[in-house]
Protein backbone atom coordinates (compact mmCIF):
# COMPACT_ATOMS: atom_id res chain seq x y z
CA UNK A 1 0.00 0.00 0.00
CA UNK A 2 1.69 3.34 -0.88
CA UNK A 3 1.82 5.99 1.68
CA UNK A 4 2.70 9.86 1.99
CA UNK A 5 4.49 10.70 4.72
CA UNK A 6 4.78 14.72 5.34
CA UNK A 7 7.34 16.20 7.78
CA UNK A 8 8.85 19.72 8.52
CA UNK A 9 6.49 21.79 9.68
CA UNK A 10 6.15 24.20 12.15
CA UNK A 11 5.93 27.73 13.51
CA UNK A 12 8.67 30.30 12.61
CA UNK A 13 8.02 34.00 12.50
CA UNK A 14 7.67 35.95 9.20
CA UNK A 15 10.43 35.90 7.18
CA UNK A 16 12.05 32.53 8.34
CA UNK A 17 12.51 29.41 6.08
CA UNK A 18 10.71 25.93 6.53
CA UNK A 19 11.89 23.11 4.19
CA UNK A 20 9.07 20.20 4.36
CA UNK A 21 9.34 17.02 2.98
CA UNK A 22 7.02 14.25 1.70
CA UNK A 23 8.43 10.69 1.58
CA UNK A 24 6.62 8.11 -0.57
CA UNK A 25 6.44 4.52 1.10
CA UNK A 26 5.91 1.69 -2.05
CA UNK A 27 6.24 2.49 -5.32
CA UNK A 28 6.17 0.48 -8.84
CA UNK A 29 7.01 0.84 -12.08
CA UNK A 30 4.52 3.90 -13.01
CA UNK A 31 5.52 7.38 -13.06
CA UNK A 32 4.28 10.06 -11.12
CA UNK A 33 3.84 14.11 -10.59
CA UNK A 34 4.31 15.37 -7.05
CA UNK A 35 2.70 18.16 -5.83
CA UNK A 36 2.22 20.65 -2.45
CA UNK A 37 -1.09 21.99 -1.58
CA UNK A 38 -2.04 23.68 1.50
CA UNK A 39 -5.38 24.32 3.79
CA UNK A 40 -5.63 27.46 5.84
CA UNK A 41 -8.27 27.05 8.37
CA UNK A 42 -11.72 28.04 7.16
CA UNK A 43 -10.53 27.85 3.09
CA UNK A 44 -10.40 25.33 0.58
CA UNK A 45 -6.99 23.59 -0.23
CA UNK A 46 -5.24 25.21 -2.49
CA UNK A 47 -3.04 24.14 -4.93
CA UNK A 48 1.29 25.30 -4.50
CA UNK A 49 3.27 23.81 -6.93
CA UNK A 50 4.04 20.49 -8.33
CA UNK A 51 7.29 18.67 -9.89
CA UNK A 52 6.03 16.35 -13.19
CA UNK A 53 7.87 13.61 -13.94
CA UNK A 54 9.54 15.05 -16.27
CA UNK A 55 11.36 17.88 -13.82
CA UNK A 56 9.10 20.67 -15.11
CA UNK A 57 8.15 22.26 -11.78
CA UNK A 58 5.33 24.86 -11.69
CA UNK A 59 4.21 27.43 -9.22
CA UNK A 60 1.65 29.42 -7.76
CA UNK A 61 2.42 33.66 -8.14
CA UNK A 62 1.37 33.88 -4.19
CA UNK A 63 4.79 31.61 -4.00
CA UNK A 64 6.59 32.35 -6.82
CA UNK A 65 10.49 33.28 -5.76
CA UNK A 66 10.08 32.30 -2.36
CA UNK A 67 9.43 28.54 -2.35
CA UNK A 68 11.43 25.46 -4.19
CA UNK A 69 9.71 22.27 -5.02
CA UNK A 70 12.68 19.56 -5.79
CA UNK A 71 12.70 15.66 -5.09
CA UNK A 72 15.63 13.03 -4.61
CA UNK A 73 14.16 10.01 -6.57
CA UNK A 74 17.04 8.18 -4.67
CA UNK A 75 14.90 8.33 -1.39
CA UNK A 76 11.77 8.84 -3.14
CA UNK A 77 11.27 12.55 -1.58
CA UNK A 78 9.85 15.76 -2.54
CA UNK A 79 10.66 18.79 -0.44
CA UNK A 80 9.27 22.05 -0.10
CA UNK A 81 11.77 24.74 0.47
CA UNK A 82 10.04 27.69 1.80
CA UNK A 83 12.03 31.09 2.58
CA UNK A 84 10.19 34.75 3.46
CA UNK A 85 7.28 33.05 4.96
CA UNK A 86 4.50 35.44 5.56
CA UNK A 87 1.89 35.25 8.04
CA UNK A 88 -0.92 34.15 5.08
CA UNK A 89 1.54 30.93 4.79
CA UNK A 90 0.06 29.40 7.37
CA UNK A 91 -1.61 26.31 7.04
CA UNK A 92 -1.70 22.63 6.96
CA UNK A 93 0.61 21.48 3.82
CA UNK A 94 -0.20 18.36 1.93
CA UNK A 95 1.82 16.76 -0.66
CA UNK A 96 0.08 14.72 -3.58
CA UNK A 97 0.96 12.08 -5.67
CA UNK A 98 -0.43 11.26 -9.00
CA UNK A 99 -0.37 9.27 -12.14
CA UNK A 100 2.42 11.23 -15.01
CA UNK A 101 1.64 11.54 -18.19
CA UNK A 102 3.98 9.67 -19.52
CA UNK A 103 2.12 6.62 -17.76
CA UNK A 104 -0.92 7.43 -19.24
CA UNK A 105 -0.86 4.49 -21.67
CA UNK A 106 -0.65 2.22 -18.98
CA UNK A 107 -4.52 0.84 -17.80
CA UNK A 108 -3.03 -0.12 -14.26
CA UNK A 109 -0.79 3.02 -13.39
CA UNK A 110 -3.93 5.37 -15.45
CA UNK A 111 -6.69 3.58 -13.01
CA UNK A 112 -4.26 4.51 -9.67
CA UNK A 113 -6.19 7.50 -7.99
CA UNK A 114 -3.71 10.36 -6.68
CA UNK A 115 -2.91 9.87 -3.05
CA UNK A 116 -2.55 12.31 -0.16
CA UNK A 117 -0.69 12.88 2.66
CA UNK A 118 -1.55 13.43 6.49
CA UNK A 119 -0.32 16.89 5.87
CA UNK A 120 2.28 18.99 8.34
CA UNK A 121 1.20 22.45 9.98
CA UNK A 122 2.73 25.39 9.25
CA UNK A 123 2.39 28.12 11.24
CA UNK A 124 3.96 31.92 10.76
CA UNK A 125 3.35 33.95 13.20
CA UNK A 126 4.02 38.21 12.16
Amino acid sequence: QVRLFESGGGSVQAGGSLRLSCVVFGHNSCSYDLSWYRQAAGKEREFISEIYNSGRTTYIDAVKGRFTISQDTAKNTVYLQMNDLKPEDTAMYYCKRSTAIESMGSISCASEPPIWGQGTQVTVSS
